[in-house]
Protein backbone atom coordinates (compact mmCIF):
# COMPACT_ATOMS: atom_id res chain seq x y z
CA UNK A 1 0.00 0.00 0.00
CA UNK A 2 1.32 3.44 -0.90
CA UNK A 3 0.83 4.87 2.61
CA UNK A 4 2.96 2.10 4.09
CA UNK A 5 5.55 2.26 1.31
CA UNK A 6 5.84 6.06 1.55
CA UNK A 7 5.49 6.17 5.34
CA UNK A 8 8.89 7.72 6.06
CA UNK A 9 8.45 10.50 3.50
CA UNK A 10 4.90 11.25 4.65
CA UNK A 11 5.90 11.33 8.31
CA UNK A 12 8.74 13.71 7.45
CA UNK A 13 6.21 16.04 5.84
CA UNK A 14 3.86 15.79 8.83
CA UNK A 15 6.68 16.53 11.26
CA UNK A 16 7.69 19.55 9.19
CA UNK A 17 4.09 20.81 9.36
CA UNK A 18 4.08 20.26 13.13
CA UNK A 19 7.28 22.30 13.41
CA UNK A 20 5.81 25.08 11.32
CA UNK A 21 2.64 25.10 13.42
CA UNK A 22 4.70 25.25 16.61
CA UNK A 23 6.67 28.19 15.18
CA UNK A 24 3.40 29.94 14.32
CA UNK A 25 2.07 29.37 17.82
CA UNK A 26 5.28 30.82 19.27
CA UNK A 27 5.05 33.86 16.98
CA UNK A 28 1.45 34.48 18.02
CA UNK A 29 2.19 33.91 21.69
CA UNK A 30 5.11 36.33 21.64
CA UNK A 31 3.31 38.97 19.62
CA UNK A 32 5.21 38.35 16.41
CA UNK A 33 5.28 40.62 13.41
CA UNK A 34 2.12 40.40 11.30
CA UNK A 35 4.02 39.79 8.05
CA UNK A 36 6.03 36.96 9.65
CA UNK A 37 2.80 35.38 10.92
CA UNK A 38 1.26 35.60 7.46
CA UNK A 39 4.37 34.05 5.89
CA UNK A 40 4.28 31.21 8.40
CA UNK A 41 0.60 30.54 7.69
CA UNK A 42 1.35 30.47 3.95
CA UNK A 43 4.24 28.05 4.56
CA UNK A 44 1.96 25.74 6.56
CA UNK A 45 -0.69 25.85 3.88
CA UNK A 46 1.89 25.01 1.22
CA UNK A 47 3.21 22.11 3.28
CA UNK A 48 -0.30 20.70 3.84
CA UNK A 49 -1.04 21.06 0.11
CA UNK A 50 2.16 19.18 -0.69
CA UNK A 51 1.23 16.39 1.71
CA UNK A 52 -2.25 16.15 0.22
CA UNK A 53 -0.84 16.04 -3.32
CA UNK A 54 1.59 13.26 -2.41
CA UNK A 55 -1.12 11.10 -0.84
CA UNK A 56 -3.57 11.72 -3.69
CA UNK A 57 -0.90 10.83 -6.24
CA UNK A 58 -0.14 7.56 -4.47
CA UNK A 59 -3.84 6.77 -4.17
CA UNK A 60 -4.51 7.42 -7.84
CA UNK A 61 -1.58 5.33 -9.01
CA UNK A 62 -2.19 2.38 -6.71
CA UNK A 63 -5.97 2.34 -6.43
CA UNK A 64 -7.06 3.68 -9.81
CA UNK A 65 -4.35 3.24 -12.45
CA UNK A 66 -3.06 -0.13 -11.24
CA UNK A 67 -6.38 -1.53 -9.98
CA UNK A 68 -7.44 -4.38 -12.31
CA UNK A 69 -11.10 -4.54 -11.21
CA UNK A 70 -13.29 -1.90 -12.84
CA UNK A 71 -15.81 -1.72 -10.00
CA UNK A 72 -13.11 -1.31 -7.34
CA UNK A 73 -11.33 1.26 -9.49
CA UNK A 74 -14.54 3.31 -9.69
CA UNK A 75 -15.09 3.11 -5.93
CA UNK A 76 -11.52 4.23 -5.27
CA UNK A 77 -11.88 7.08 -7.74
CA UNK A 78 -15.11 8.16 -6.05
CA UNK A 79 -13.29 8.29 -2.70
CA UNK A 80 -10.54 10.55 -4.01
CA UNK A 81 -13.02 12.80 -5.83
CA UNK A 82 -15.01 13.28 -2.61
CA UNK A 83 -11.84 14.15 -0.72
CA UNK A 84 -10.76 16.63 -3.39
CA UNK A 85 -14.18 18.29 -3.42
CA UNK A 86 -14.14 18.56 0.38
CA UNK A 87 -10.56 19.86 0.38
CA UNK A 88 -11.28 22.58 -2.17
CA UNK A 89 -14.25 24.03 -0.26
Amino acid sequence: MHITRDKAKLLTRVRRIQGQAAALEKQLDQGGDCSAVLQQIAAIRGAVNGLMAAVIEGHLIEHVVQEPELEQRQQDMDVVLQVIKSYLK
